[in-house]
């Protein structure tokens, strides 16, 4: 999955684009103070052969010293004092702002927020598990159900308050309810935490749609796109519920769940077309560990978030195959471009690929080794076949699935995506590694867009 820029010039270039179109324009330009000077001489500027002798800097000064600074030492104190002041100025007046927005908002959260009593989290995996153990220390008067269907783990949760299967040293809370029945679950629930896998989510929410209040509002952990449909989270939820009008927030951004039960700072964002609800998920979650942003761009932060996935893999092909720093930075870069193309094009802002959702959670599943995708994706590199490193993982690598999808769903709003398409093909055991560094190095030089 390797690839590098190939610079014609000093600005360098990345490898495809968009609509690849071949170079064929070549930039000459004349050495510094020869031709350049005539041409411009004769529009009157420039120093040709007629226009007076400029003066030569006399003595031993350095190219990056300006001739009007001063090198007193006490001018040279006075302005770091000024620059000193003028940052505590400027750090004093953030807090004074958020002071001020904090005493105006915080009646009315708490006021919203008091009215809660139960929210319900879909699945027991990791990241279930990190949100519900969250919820329930952030907001101690809460019931948080937590829906599972291994029958073990639930009584294990019940008795002993530990999820032995992914935090075996993390106590959850009292108030966390491990449950099997949907009924006991969902039942008067205000809020649903959906973190059940794509690829098994229309089939579950399916049964427990008798179950499911029309007004109960799903906010989506889950990132990915369904194989055969190429569906997003927002539109499976309500066509498997059968509820086209049941409320909906995506939960998305750079968040690794042993770090978050660990209770280390994290920041992520909430998507909604509905901005008041996306409000109302923001005070839920917030917390002096947690930052939570608000969106309206619901598609740009769950294709980012599915697509992520796949480039991950990509990240961990590289790394596995010890292709180089160049090489990944090369990659991501590509892979972004490729992200940002095809999300524009379905409607996502520009803005949204470069925030947490996008840049942020790239970052994340790209360089780390916490990543379950990245980790695929060093073990292919590495020379390990899918079946074996899929078969050996206790948790699902959603790029995987979803690789294939996004190459569909690509095809259908025409859009070229090298990188990704290389990952889908690898995972189909159509292309090695290795074949699919040399072609896609082969591919025309183009310009940057």
């Amino acid at each position: 999955m390797a690839m590098a820029a190939m610079p014609f010039s000093d600005r360098g270039v990345v490898l495809f684009s968009a609509n690849p179109k071949p170079i064929t324009k070549t930039l000459f330009l004349a050495p510094r103070g020869r031709g350049r000077g005539r041409d411009r001489d004769r529009h009157g500027h420039g120093h040709g052969e007629h226009s007076p002798p400029q003066p030569q800097p006399q003595g031993p000064q350095s190219v990056f010293s300006c001739p009007c600074s001063s090198h007193d030492p006490e001018d040279i104190k006075l302005k770091e004092r000024s620059t000193r002041r003028a940052v505590r100025i400027a750090w004093e007046k953030l807090l004074r702002w958020s002071r001020s927005w904090r005493s105006r908002n915080q009646t009315t959260q708490s006021q919203s927020q008091s009215d809660l009593s139960k929210v319900v989290v879909l699945g027991g995996g990791s990241f279930a598990t990190a949100i519900a153990a969250h919820l329930a220390s952030n907001k101690p008067h809460l019931h948080v159900s937590m829906l599972l269907r291994d029958h073990h783990l639930c009584r294990s949760i019940n008795a002993t308050h530990f999820n032995t299967k992914y935090f075996p040293r993390h106590q959850l809370p009292p108030n966390i309810v491990a449950t099997t029945s949907p009924s006991h679950a969902l039942a008067a629930a205000d809020f649903c935490f959906h973190a059940v896998p794509v690829q098994f989510s229309s089939s579950f929410l399916e049964t427990i749609s008798p179950y499911v209040d029309p007004k109960l509002p799903f906010v989506s952990l889950s990132k990915g796109l369904e194989l055969n449909t190429l569906r997003m989270m927002s539109q499976l939820i309500p066509k498997a519920l059968a509820n086209p009008r049941q409320p909906f927030v995506a939960l998305s951004g750079p968040s690794f769940a042993v770090e978050f039960m660990d209770k280390l700072p994290t920041a992520m964002v909430v998507a909604s077309k509905d901005k008041k609800l996306a409000r109302a998920v923001q005070q839920l979650l917030a917390s002096p560990r947690l930052r939570i942003s608000t969106s309206s761009d619901v598609t740009g932060v769950e294709i980012a978030g599915a697509l992520k996935n796949v480039l991950a893999i990509a990240a961990g092909i590289v790394e596995g195959m010890e292709l180089g720093n160049n090489c990944m930075a090369a990659l991501v870069a590509q892979g972004c471009s490729e992200i940002r193309w095809l999300a524009t094009k379905m409607g996502a802002k520009a803005t949204t690929l470069s925030g947490l959702s996008g840049s942020g959670d790239i970052m994340l599943t790209c360089f780390v080794n916490l990543s379950r995708n990245r980790t695929v994706g060093l073990r292919l590199g590495a020379g390990e076949k899918l079946e074996n490193i899929l078969s050996s993982m206790s948790q699902v690598a959603e790029g995987v699935s979803t690789a294939g999808a996004v190459i569909a769903l690509a095809q259908k709003y025409h859009v070229k995506m090298p990188v990704l398409t290389a990952v889908a093909r690898i995972i189909d055991n159509e292309l090695t590694p290795k074949k699919a560094v040399l072609e896609l190095m082969s591919l025309p030089q183009v310009e940057e867009v």
